[in-house]
């Protein structure tokens, strides 16, 4: 393990607040009735679906191909009977017609899913077991990982894996627990990442507020040849990729670029879990840990969830209810996360967290927006050095070609200029919204070599 610290310009110190959660092992959820499996649970085209209406299928069995290079392979995640198919509104906002099964309670696992020799696994079957396996970014991203291992044929040759087990939004604590209880997985998928790249260094970047985790990876990855654990300071959004690029090797993503231009790829640790089932056991992503916390919730933990899980089943079933009148829900974490109307939302492939807060929670009420006071302290805050408040000026406006020539597709959307901000501007949602306008070409971590039809 590195002495060194390593950090990024800028950014914000927040409360973790934490502490409900990141003691408590991962526990299983028990599946729900019906699962409800978006066609859209990933960055890219929608999966297009190969089982219809009556149809039994088996748990790992594919139901949905991916739309497109840049799209995901859907599996189911029971055995039962597909019942139907629903439109139905994400967390994010938006909508995804989703295939629904009706559980059967038997686990039937496809005949498909059987475990290979490491003597087989080669840099191609690792890749294509990335895609038919519908592993994507599991941070909340959910960019189809096989995409990141067949960058465009002018990008330098990837040399560097990043495993990012930063996780610095408050309360999350899934990837904690993932390091802590699945480490060997992550060195696993971890090699497999670099054998499929070539990259010669593997990275697996933690922040200093886990030491237990820092400990155990690094007592692992002590005779792995290329592989170091790197410390990370607590600081917001230490986990967001450009930066965590610049801590872990200096180099300086390109404005609207991928890690893959400066010969990089970032990864989370989650998803260095889910391939390495993916390749050595063929087993598809079905299932993630997901946190539940905020002091609404009886029963806070981190638990192994069954994708398309509704979250009001995730409640009930997992975190026995919650006490008092919901003030507010957020799905994700409160920087970066959704407030949503209630729990009538499936649980996908990049569901890291659910919070739920009661009226005594600071979280309960959203201050009135003040007259901006140009204090500068969102331009000190944020981490892509951009002036948050000029391109909100922008936005009010509907000055799109201001906003535009200000770098509003720059935004990563931390949120590290709102936390900061005296007059409790909404600055994110007014730059999300200016994003919208403009043609939504550039959101934070927008890839600059594929054209992603919406």
């Amino acid at each position: 393990m590195s002495s060194q610290k390593a950090t990024f310009l800028d950014g914000i110190h927040i409360p973790p607040n934490k502490s409900l959660t990141d003691g408590l092992k991962i526990t299983k959820c028990a599946a729900p009735d019906f699962v409800y499996l978006p066609l859209s649970m990933h960055i890219g085209a929608p999966a297009q679906p190969i089982v219809k209406l009556g149809d039994k299928v088996k748990m790992g069995q594919v139901i949905a191909t991916a739309g497109g290079f840049v799209s995901s392979n859907i599996h189911a995640s029971v055995s039962g009977l597909v019942t139907g198919f629903q439109k139905r509104y994400l967390p994010n906002g938006m909508t995804s017609n989703c295939i629904v099964i009706k559980n059967d309670g038997l686990d039937t696992l496809s005949e498909e899913i059987v475990p290979r020799n490491e003597s087989e696994i080669t840099p191609d079957l690792i890749r294509k077991q990335l895609q038919e396996k519908g592993i994507v970014g599991m941070g909340g991203a959910t960019f189809p990982t096989h995409v990141k291992y067949a960058p465009p044929k002018d990008c330098p040759a990837i040399d560097t894996i990043i495993l990012n087990g930063i996780e610095c939004e408050p309360y999350v604590t899934s990837d904690h627990r993932v390091l802590l209880e699945y480490p060997s997985e992550i060195i696993q998928g971890l090699k497999y990442f670099m054998l499929a790249s070539g990259a010669k260094k593997g990275i697996i970047a933690i922040e200093d507020n886990k030491p237990d985790a820092i400990a155990l990876m690094s007592k692992l990855v002590e005779n792995e040849p290329g592989i170091e654990v790197l410390t990370c300071v607590e600081k917001y959004p230490q986990g967001s990729e450009k930066q965590l690029v610049y801590a872990s090797t200096g180099r300086t993503v390109p404005d609207r670029g991928l890690p893959a231009a400066v010969g990089v790829v970032v990864d989370n640790v989650a998803t260095a879990v889910a391939a390495a089932r993916a390749i050595k056991d063929n087993m598809p992503l079905i299932e993630r840990v997901v946190t539940v916390s905020g002091n609404a919730v009886n029963n806070p933990g981190n638990y192994l969830v069954r994708l398309g899980t509704l979250y009001s089943d995730l409640v009930e079933k997992a975190a026995q209810g919650y006490k008092g009148d919901l003030a507010r829900i957020i799905s994700g974490g409160p920087m970066m996360g959704f407030a949503v109307n209630s729990l009538d939302f499936p649980i996908i492939k990049g569901s890291g967290s659910l919070l739920l807060f009661n009226y005594d929670s600071p979280f309960a009420h959203v201050p009135q927006e003040q007259t901006c006071v140009r204090c500068g302290h969102c331009v000190d805050a944020c981490p892509m050095f951009l002036e948050p408040t000029v391109i909100v000026q922008a936005v009010k406006q509907r000055n799109w070609d201001s906003a535009a020539s200000s770098s509003i597709h720059a935004c990563i959307e931390c949120g590290s200029c709102a936390f900061e901000c005296p007059a409790h501007i909404p600055l994110v949602q007014y730059i999300r919204m200016g994003k919208q306008f403009i043609g939504g070409k550039g959101e934070g971590g927008c890839n600059p070599f594929y054209v992603i039809k919406k």
